[in-house]
Formats: structure tokens, C-alpha cells, sequence
């Protein structure tokens, strides 16, 4: 009884480390940087910079997450948000339209890249890592041929509404992310739409079986991150008061990084929002503190280098643990109900052979 006792608490134990690792690590990090810079790291104007500045990221990464969880790799979405920054810099600076009209027509051409995106892949059932990285490249193309150099002079109303306006002394930017994030892992956990995403990433076959439209679920996907791709280049244009042609590209690595990352938190093995926005600010967190401490740039780099091939790793181990768990627990349910009904069944719980007494006779 005490073995078993004993063998619940450590299970419990383990549990917990793999559910809550990140945040864990996350705390002694910032204690470590406390102790080592204090009074410059843990002071208050560095954690509401900190808080307010990772909102783009945030949100990028919101957008790798979408498609990943239906297992694919949408490698346009920062090039997505670039080209929407500087486009809607340009249509208000340069062309002198309203920022509400150069807004929506930024939204439009998320909506428009992530629709062809997701024909392309689907209709012709290519590759979407391979498709991906080629509207990447043309993207980037775009956004140069759009402006050479850095746009300024964006309306003051957005950049009010982005960044100017603190709110607790935090730019609102950090709320947007803050709510995205919430509003989507809501809809991946409680409605419908969101569970079709999980159930085609797990396997297309099985969610065939299950009768969903596998290419319509992953179209929508592409979509939708493009949607919210477009929405991180208005942020962006609000941060940075402009637009810039290559700016945003620099948000591939660490949008990535945090979206394996997140997926050792919380629900092991599983994409899901809110790991994604701690790893974002577990990644963010080590970058800050080598920066004040007065890392140079290329450390940067070789942070979020690390750290992706750390969480790609982390996430791989934690998917087979999860697998595992569940394949147990299959095991043991089986074994239940073959003690109640004399029946032995397969492992996907599917009958095997009757050995009740009537049939030995």
C-alpha cells in the first residue's frame, strides 16, 4: 500500500515538472537575473518594457500555432506581417489614406495570402513547409518592392491606440496579444471548429473516419493565420510609428521557437495558445537580461538558435510521453473490461476472442 502511495506522488510529482517546467524555469531565471542585475532587471520600467514590446512576437507566434496544430508548417507568416506592415505605412503616408481604410485593406491581404496559401497546398496536395517557404521568399520581395526604406509618419490615432496609451503603465499592444491568445485557446479547447483542428492534426485518416472535411479544416487554417499574421503587422506599424520592408521577418526563428516551447507546457506534447505566450516571455525574459547585462547582438541569435532546437527536442520527448500515457491507459481499460465481460480485445479496443464458458464447452 505504501509502494503504491509512494508510486502516485512521484508519478504526481512528474507530472507537474512536465506540465509546469517552462514556468518554473521562467521563475528562476528571473530570480537569477534579480540577484545578478538588481534593481535594472527587476524594476519596474523593465518589466512593463519587457510585457509591452513581446506583443508582436506574441502574436506571430499565434499564428504559426493555428496551422501546426493541423499539421502543417506555415513558414509566410512573418513575411505576411512585414508585407502588411509597410503596406499600410505606405497607403497612410505616402498615398494619404484614411488609417481606418489602410487597416482593413491590410487585414484583406492577410486574409488574401493565407487563402492562397491553403488552395494551393490542399487543391494540389502539396507540401505546405515547401509552399510556405516560397511565398516567404516572394513576400519579402513584395516588400521591397513596396519601399527601399523605412516609412514614417503613420497617423497618430493608430499609434495611440497600439502603443502611446499605456494602460497600467503597459502599452495596449500587450493586451491585444493578451486577449488573441485567450480567444484562441478557447476556441481550440470548446467549440467545435477548434477540436476538427486538433482531430485532423493527429491524423488525417482517422479524422476522414470521423467525417471532417480534412483539406476545407487545414484551408481555414492557412486563412486564419494569415488573418492574424496581418493583425500583428498593424500592431507593428503602430509600435514602430511606420513601416519597415524587413523588419518583421526577424520574428520567424523566435515565433517558432516559442510555439515547440509552448508545447512542453501545460499539456505536454500538445500545441496550445497560453504556452505559447509563456515561452514567448520565458525566451524574451533570457534575451533581456543578456541585453542589460550588455550581451552583443549576435547573442541574441544564438539564444533563440538554442532554444529552438532545445524546444523542438523537449516537444518531441514530451509527444512520445503523451503517446505513451495514452497507450497505457488503453491497455488498462481493455483489461477492465475484459475481466467484466470474459472478452479480450485489441489495444483500440476492438474485439479479439470470446472466452466465455459457452464457447469452450
Amino acid at each position: 500500500m505504501n509502494r503504491e502511495m509512494t508510486g502516485k506522488k512521484r508519478i504526481g510529482l512528474t507530472d507537474i515538472l512536465q506540465k509546469y517546467a517552462v514556468i518554473i524555469a521562467w521563475v528562476i531565471l528571473f530570480i537569477v537575473f534579480s540577484i545578478w542585475m538588481p534593481g535594472t532587471f527587476n524594476s519596474l520600467l523593465n518589466i512593463r518594457t519587457l510585457l509591452g514590446s513581446q506583443s508582436v512576437l506574441v502574436i506571430a507566434a499565434l499564428a504559426v500555432l493555428i496551422p501546426i496544430i493541423a499539421g502543417d508548417y506555415d513558414m509566410s507568416v512573418t513575411a505576411t506581417l512585414t508585407v502588411v506592415n509597410i503596406a499600410v505605412a505606405k497607403l497612410n503616408v505616402g498615398v494619404g489614406l484614411p488609417i481606418g481604410v489602410c487597416i482593413l485593406i491590410g487585414l484583406a491581404i492577410g486574409l488574401g495570402i493565407g487563402a492562397a496559401n491553403g488552395f494551393i497546398i490542399t487543391r494540389f496536395k502539396l507540401n505546405a513547409f515547401i509552399v510556405t517557404m516560397g511565398m516567404y521568399t516572394f513576400l519579402s520581395g513584395i516588400a521591397l518592392l513596396v519601399s527601399l526604406q523605412t516609412v514614417t509618419g503613420v497617423d497618430q490615432v493608430l499609434k495611440n491606440a497600439v502603443y502611446v496609451n499605456k494602460i497600467f503603465g503597459i502599452s495596449p499592444s500587450f493586451f491585444y496579444a493578451l486577449i488573441l491568445t485567450a480567444v484562441i485557446a478557447y476556441i481550440l479547447s470548446m467549440t467545435m471548429p477548434g477540436k476538427r483542428i486538433l482531430i485532423v492534426g493527429r491524423g488525417e485518416n482517422v479524422a476522414r473516419l470521423s467525417g471532417i472535411n480534412v483539406e476545407k479544416t487545414r484551408f481555414l487554417c492557412f486563412v486564419f493565420s494569415g488573418l492574424i499574421a496581418a493583425f500583428g503587422g498593424i500592431v507593428y506599424t503602430g509600435v514602430l510609428g511606420g513601416g519597415s520592408p524587413t523588419g518583421g521577418l526577424s520574428y520567424m526563428m523566435p515565433a517558432f521557437a516559442a510555439v515547440f516551447l509552448g508545447s512542453t507546457c501545460f499539456k505536454p506534447g500538445r500545441f496550445n495558445a497560453p504556452g505559447t505566450i509563456i515561452a514567448v516571455y520565458f525566451l524574451s525574459t533570457g534575451t533581456n537580461g543578456l541585453q542589460l547585462h550588455g550581451a552583443q547582438s549576435y547573442v541574441t541569435d544564438l539564444f533563440y538558435g538554442i532554444a529552438l532546437i532545445v524546444a523542438v527536442v523537449f516537444s518531441a520527448v514530451a509527444q512520445k510521453s503523451q503517446e505513451n500515457k495514452e497507450v497505457k491507459a488503453a491497455k488498462k481499460r481493455n483489461q477492465a473490461a475484459e475481466k467484466l465481460t470474459g472478452t479480450i480485445l485489441n489495444e483500440d479496443g476492438t474485439q479479439r476472442l470470446s472466452v466465455n464458458q459457452n464457447n469452450l464447452s
